[in-house]
């Protein structure tokens, strides 16, 4: 006659263990959420831009639903800052004709 033993039970040959989660022994544990996705930004050198992109990281810490009103305003921003750049003076275009300077 064989006495009880205490202590985990042996594992059959080919059993995979269940990994215990901190719900308690034997639950599986729920799905993870949301993970950033550690997409490197460059710096661009131009200020707006760069504040802009550096934004777009508050994304991993809204809810899905917050998610297209601040894209919405990146982008908003994005295009306000290349309205810009047709705004500031450049070289001068050249004269549309051409003078010849031969006596």
């Amino acid at each position: 006659m064989e006495e009880p033993t205490s202590g985990p039970e042996p594992e059959a040959p080919g059993a995979q263990a269940v990994p215990e989660s901190a719900e308690g022994p034997g639950e599986p544990s729920g799905p993870a959420g949301p993970q950033p996705l550690g997409v490197p930004v460059t710096p661009t050198g131009q200020t707006a831009v760069d504040a802009a992109l550096r934004r777009l990281a508050e994304a991993d810490h809204l809810p899905t639903g917050g998610h297209l009103d601040m894209y919405e305003d990146v982008h908003r921003g994005l295009r306000e800052v290349l309205a810009s750049l047709d705004q500031q003076p450049g070289p001068p275009a050249p004269s549309p004709t051409t003078h010849d300077n031969r006596s």
